[in-house]
């Protein structure tokens, strides 16, 4: 026997152990069933889940779950990314806090303090999606530093080297002073500062006394100027281009050049060059074949480049020093306030140096151009499709890629280096060893280069190395290329693409053959979540108040394509009480003994209302389906919700109670088994996005089921069960009783006052029907009865049915003067609302600088308010004929 309310954590807690135990998790390379493959996009060991995980982990558990009751041989290869940076700033927090430094333990000790931590914390986020309902094959689980995985990264940075794809080179990376490390643009955020426009004259070499004034927001880096750039059809400084000045402080000449990354409408016109602190002036050093003095040393300190009054000096006090010295020559001419964007590491928090070094790259354009034509041709699809776009953008333009990390803990890169500096590329140190000997002509020293390899490399093979490559494993032939990833817009580049180039290079096929982006999820008003803001949700916390159904049905209606999820916490809320609905439409047919009955054939079903639900039940089972397979993940979830609390609780379950309490045996025996059947399906339908309650509803309504739930069948049910006249029928009576408790909400009828229902020009088969259903119209829309009428009473609210008009004589149960004053007072009060609204969207000040989600917040409100006053001008209207 159910119980009176749902408990969702009891339930929870009974039904995933279950799950494992059963092995439905598990994917199965011998079964003759066709295979479906998602790659679970690793989360960082480090993490704690979020709502961004919960968003993907759903909708690809949905995915996942919907497969494998289609019949498909599933794999959900799950696993976590060894996450260097953010994993070894966890670590030597927590030595911080024992007065120890990583370099106190030295290399090994320090990475195997992370092991061991690991081994304790790592498994943290694995165990949070277990309670979000993963079904993951999690004895496959890998890690990004597992031996497999390692291997595979070894073999492939080997032979990309020696296919000339990987290099040596000094360029011009993103560096963290703090870190002291490379780190990738996703690790940059760009922070907004009030900062200033030093404008500094440069004199000319000529001696002639003529200068050329320059703007920076960097004075730091002037010491490592090399070039002045203007315009090449600015008129100002066209007899300027090709003399030399002379740098203040440092007195090395340097010419004025014309080039078009010079813009003359921006500060003065002119722009220092400085291509080895700045990622555009290194593009326009290289056109011009400019020197490359980098100023600066791995702690942004002046470095020995800068003259000896600088050295050593951090660089914003350097600053202050040049600024005062440019200033005592007679060579600042202003200093303007000038907020604007610089970029910060992520995890450290300071400003990042744009920094000349030697670093290992990836000559990612040539790897990109496979990639590209793979999307190009359709052989991978973008869903929505408008991510292509974003994808052809990155990879036309795709720079070398710094696989390279001055860190402790990651892939060490496979280079040695002999007493002269040549180095030896190889898997093992043994092969190294004998390709120096072989050099060198005799064994050498070697010193292992102490580098790691950029986190996104080994997670760049994840769709091949998961499944055992290097070696051909009957998984890698069976799950290789993938069905579908699931990702976030933010990683199609770092991510998204890395995989798409490792893949068709190493595997000579795509990855997946879908990528579906999902949106983002942001706060109630539409606003990115932030700790700043104090507005971030914590998918743990409504879990433990809501449910994990509820959650996950939320983050499932939410999804539309290409939207951003507005998630306020009474959606979750109201959710639950969807499922509380499912529940209690349980606990009712347990009452009334409606169970599935084995051998039951919904199409053999007499009754009229039992023929309609059928059908019903036919239509939502297909357009779930249907949205699952297109990823429309909110119109599965609406199709779903709109069945079950519409057209099953709040209309077949009224409908048939007459049945249930009457004395036809047959029909109620026939009822009961279609109620029975109906509930089962709605459990199959539902259960991808509601796992949980509907394992428990499935367990607990049938005595034997040869099976749970979650390895059952997803409902394929035939067009015959659709009985048009049934469907014709059933449907004028929801239409019947939902206008007239409209007209009775509108016009403020007390809830207990009961109406007479007059109907004119109703055809003989109309009154048929409200002759068969009179108890459930006179019970449901609160009649005090029907009559037929040649003519309806004067001052009635009329309702327009098909070819019946009906009339519904309100004057005797409320106050129609009132009412009218009512409404008008309250039609008054929205239009003052909508006028408000209006005047601030027609304020161009307020839509161009206000943030896109306070505009878009401001437009939902002016429609929401448009729809109230229709609503209540339309209820006005009838009582005009009261």
């Amino acid at each position: 026997m159910l119980g009176k309310t749902f408990e969702p954590a009891a339930i929870e807690a009974k039904w995933y152990p279950e799950w494992e135990k059963s092995g439905a998790f598990r994917c199965d390379p011998k079964s003759g069933k066709t295979p479906y493959t998602i790659m679970m996009p690793p989360p960082n060991v480090t993490g704690s889940l979020h709502m961004g995980h919960a968003l993907t982990f759903t909708l690809q558990d949905v995915l996942i779950r919907y497969h494998r009751m289609k019949g498909y041989d599933v794999l959900w290869q799950p696993g976590t990314d060894h996450a260097g940076i953010a994993t070894q700033m966890v670590v030597e927090r927590q030595l911080e806090a024992q007065q120890v430094t990583r370099h106190d333990l030295g290399r090994e000790k320090f990475v195997e303090k992370i092991w061991e931590w690991k081994a304790e914390s790592g498994g943290t986020i694995i165990n949070q999606l277990r309670r979000l309902g993963a079904s993951a094959d999690w004895e496959r689980e890998r890690f990004t530093m597992d031996e497999g995985l390692s291997k595979a990264v070894r073999k492939v940075f080997v032979r990309l080297f020696k296919e000339g794809l990987i290099y040596r080179d000094k360029r011009l990376v993103n560096w963290d002073p703090r870190l002291l490390t490379a780190i990738s643009d996703l690790e940059v955020e760009p922070r907004e500062v009030k900062g200033k426009l030093w404008h500094f004259r440069y004199m000319l070499a000529d001696g002639s006394g003529r200068s050329i004034t320059v703007a920076t927001t960097r004075p730091e880096t002037m010491l490592g100027d090399t070039a002045v750039a203007v315009h090449p059809e600015d008129e100002r400084f066209k007899d300027l281009v090709g003399q030399m000045v002379e740098l203040p402080l440092v007195g090395r000449k340097i010419p004025i050049i014309a080039d078009e990354y010079s813009d003359p409408e921006k500060g003065t016109g002119a722009v220092k060059i400085t291509p080895a602190h700045d990622f555009n002036d290194f593009e326009v050093g290289k056109r011009h074949n400019l020197e490359m003095i980098n100023v600066l040393d791995r702690e942004a300190r002046m470095n020995e480049n800068a003259p000896e009054a600088y050295r050593g000096l951090e660089r914003y006090k350097a600053r202050e020093k040049i600024v005062a010295d440019i200033e005592a020559l007679g060579l600042l001419e202003k200093i303007e306030d000038h907020p604007h964007t610089v970029p910060h590491g992520d995890r450290s928090g300071v400003a990042i140096e744009p920094w000349l070094t030697d670093q290992w790259f990836c000559d990612a354009a040539t790897l990109a151009k496979p990639a590209l034509e793979a999307v190009e041709t359709g052989k991978t699809e973008f869903v929505p499709k408008q991510w292509e776009k974003t994808y052809y953008e990155w990879m036309r333009n795709i720079q070398p890629w710094c696989v390279s990390r001055q860190l402790w803990w990651g892939h060490q890169i496979p280079a040695w280096y002999g007493p002269d500096g040549a180095y030896f590329v190889e898997e093992t140190e043994e092969e190294a060893q004998e390709a120096a000997t072989k050099h060198y002509g005799k064994p050498v020293d070697l010193t292992r280069d102490p580098d790691v390899l950029d986190t996104w490399f080994s997670s760049a093979l994840w769709p091949f190395s998961t499944l055992g490559w290097p070696d051909e494993t009957p998984e890698l032939k069976r799950y290789y290329p993938g069905d579908v990833l699931v990702t976030g817009l933010d990683i199609i580049f770092f991510w998204v693409a890395r995989m798409m180039m490792a893949g068709i290079h190493f595997e000579k096929d795509i990855p997946f053959r879908t990528v579906y982006i999902h949106a983002l999820v942001r706060d109630e008003r539409g606003q990115k979540m932030s700790k700043s803001k104090g507005n971030v949700i914590d998918p743990l916390d409504l879990i433990d108040r809501f449910g994990a159904d509820a959650l996950r049905f939320t983050l499932t209606a939410q999804a539309g394509q290409g939207r951003d999820i507005k998630l306020a916490e009474s959606r979750v809320e109201g959710y639950r009480n969807f499922a509380t609905k499912l529940w209690n439409a349980a606990r009712y047919c347990e009452m009334n003994g409606a169970q599935a009955i084995e051998g039951f054939d919904p199409a053999k079903a007499k009754q009229r209302v039992n023929r309609w639900i059928a059908g019903e039940v036919v239509r939502t089972a297909k357009k779930i389906s249907q949205a699952f397979e297109t990823y429309r993940f909110n119109d599965a979830a609406g199709a779903a919700y709109q069945f079950i609390w519409g057209s099953f609780c709040d209309w077949y379950l009224e409908f048939t109670k007459p049945i249930l309490l009457g004395e036809d045996e047959a029909a109620k025996a026939e009822t009961r088994a279609m109620t029975g059947w109906a509930l089962d399906q709605i459990l199959l339908m539902l259960h991808p996005m509601m796992p949980y309650i509907t394992e428990e509803l499935w367990n607990a309504l049938a005595e034997k089921r040869g099976g749970l739930l979650i390895s059952a069948s997803f409902p394929e049910l035939p067009d015959s069960l659709i009985d048009p006249e049934a469907d014709a029928e059933m449907e004028w009576l929801v239409r019947l009783i939902s206008d007239i408790r409209s007209v009775r909400s509108d016009m403020n009828v007390p809830p207990a006052a009961k109406a007479p229902l007059q109907v004119k020009g109703a055809s003989a088969a109309t009154q048929a029907r409200f002759e068969a259903h009179n108890d459930i119209i006179l019970r449901m829309a609160r009649l005090s009865g029907v009559e037929t009428v040649d003519e309806t009473a004067r001052g009635a609210v009329q309702i327009v049915l098909d070819e019946a008009t009906l009339a519904l004589p309100l004057a005797e149960l409320i106050d129609v003067s009132a009412e009218k004053q009512r409404l008008t007072k309250e039609i008054d009060k929205v239009e003052a609302e909508i006028r408000k609204i209006a005047a601030k969207l027609a304020n161009e000040n307020f839509v161009t600088k206000a943030p896109p989600e306070v505009v878009e917040e401001n437009q939902e409100r002016k429609a929401d308010a448009e729809a109230t006053r229709d609503k209540l001008s339309a209820a006005l209207q009838r009582l005009a004929a009261v």
